[in-house]
């Protein structure tokens, strides 16, 4: 997973970030933020940044284990990617819960950071109850006793998820302690806004994974294309400041990351587009492996190149997939409007003086600051694909939700009969 592309990365250390009144938690990851656009001129650049070999070693070390890590889950399946993705969800909450902690206060209100965790895991219940529904039914319906579990818990997840919510409400109310209103109340709208940010990508990311790995795995790598080349780019070729909230991202970063990333869109579609396992929607929460119809949006389509082309060049035709032309899409968005993800998270972290969000991947800062761009890909690519992509039709598993989720046991005892009946006469 990779962070904002538009320019050669963020290496350089600054002094630490100073303290408030002795108040704010020291960071061992806290470094003051690189100095404003105006103090660095193109002599200052990431070229000619005398520690720059070293840094990319150690950033190019670690994205290869993450890379491995990351192929690695791809081949062993959706319910280990969703997996991934609560993992690291919780090392972006941890993250960002830290990050305006005081720890003065903290030590006046013990058990206070348990609220933060009470609210993320009633939030997980929530989205992941309201997404995977299907799943969970169509994984237990052979299965009497648990079956009747799981739609007893999705009949009543909201109800749950509600009662949860409140109690932790409550348990906010009865702890605020006098002389620290403020610093629990801003905990507390703090708290909603990660569980809003993290949660909002994340569900939309789980969505895609059962959509078919495809719809997840091309967008999260079009980003990291973006990323490696955005860095390299500006490595050796950055001159040109692009923003003033990363005054080391450069225009020539920026340009050469796009174009590398459409064309690696537009490449990628096509060899993922042969993977039944990638392209191949799941309908329940097994791991075995999927067979299906690729549709006519995997299937390629033969398109005669024009006259122009020279004599000596050997093909007079080529076999483009129809979802080729959509990854060209998600392929300008991960270029041009995804590292916008990137510059908030620049800006948001020199407003608190901090270089990182955390020290968890060396070269790379915390989980959090490899999310920043692909937690607006993930969304975008979600809403692309039930807009654009997605068949609009009744499928067999929505209408057995729709009855499991709505009928009693009587009555669907009484569509079977129907049915029955319905389909001996037909016969």
């Amino acid at each position: 997973m990779q962070r904002d592309s538009s320019g050669g990365g963020d290496v350089t250390s600054g002094t630490p970030s100073p303290t408030h009144g002795g108040r704010l938690r020291h960071r061992k990851r806290s470094s003051e933020v690189i100095s404003d656009v105006n103090k660095t001129n193109g002599s200052n650049l990431l070229l000619n940044d005398q520690n720059k070999y070293k840094s990319m070693l150690v950033r190019t070390y670690s994205s290869l284990w993450m890379m491995a890590g990351f192929v690695f889950l791809i081949y062993m399946g959706h319910l280990y990617i969703w997996a991934m993705v609560v993992i690291i969800q919780i090392f972006m909450a941890k993250e960002l819960f830290n990050l305006l902690r005081k720890a003065n206060e903290d030590r006046q209100l013990p058990g206070f950071r348990m609220l933060n965790w009470h609210f993320f895991f009633t939030a997980m219940l929530f989205t992941y109850g309201r997404f995977l529904s299907r799943q969970l039914v169509n994984t237990v319906t052979s299965d009497k006793l648990l079956y009747k579990l799981v739609s007893g818990l999705i009949k009543y997840q909201m109800f749950i998820c509600y009662f949860l919510y409140i109690a932790g409400f409550v348990w906010f109310i009865v702890t605020l302690k006098k002389k620290a209103y403020k610093y629990q109340f801003s905990q507390y709208a703090w708290t909603h806004m990660i569980l809003l940010m993290v949660f909002a990508q994340s569900s939309f990311t789980v969505a895609n994974i059962y959509d078919g790995i495809f719809w997840f795995l091309l967008p999260a790598s079009l980003i990291a294309i973006n990323d490696v080349a955005a860095y390299f780019f500006g490595f050796f070729f950055g001159r040109t400041p692009l923003i003033k909230l990363s005054p080391k991202k450069t225009w020539e970063g920026f340009i050469g990351a796009s174009v590398t990333t459409i064309l690696s869109a537009f490449v990628l579609a096509n060899f993922m587009g042969h993977f039944q396992w990638l392209t191949c929607p799941r309908k329940d929460l097994s791991t075995g492996w999927l067979h299906c119809d690729p549709g006519p949006m995997f299937t390629p389509e033969s398109y005669n190149l024009p006259g122009w082309m020279p004599q000596w060049f050997p093909w007079r035709e080529v076999a483009i997939m129809p979802v080729q032309w959509h990854a060209l899409a998600l392929g300008l968005f991960a270029s041009i409007i995804a590292p916008f993800g990137g510059f908030f998270a620049s800006g948001f972290k020199r407003a608190f003086k901090f270089k990182d969000f955390g020290d968890s991947i060396p070269g790379h800062g915390g989980f959090t600051d490899r999310m920043d761009c692909q937690m607006v890909m993930a969304v975008f690519a979600y809403i692309y694909y039930q807009s654009f992509v997605m068949i609009q039709d009744l499928s067999v598993e929505t209408i057995l939700e729709q009855i499991l989720r709505n009928l009693t046991v009587e009555e669907q005892h009484d569509l079977y009969e129907q049915l029955g009946k319905l389909l001996a006469g037909a016969n």
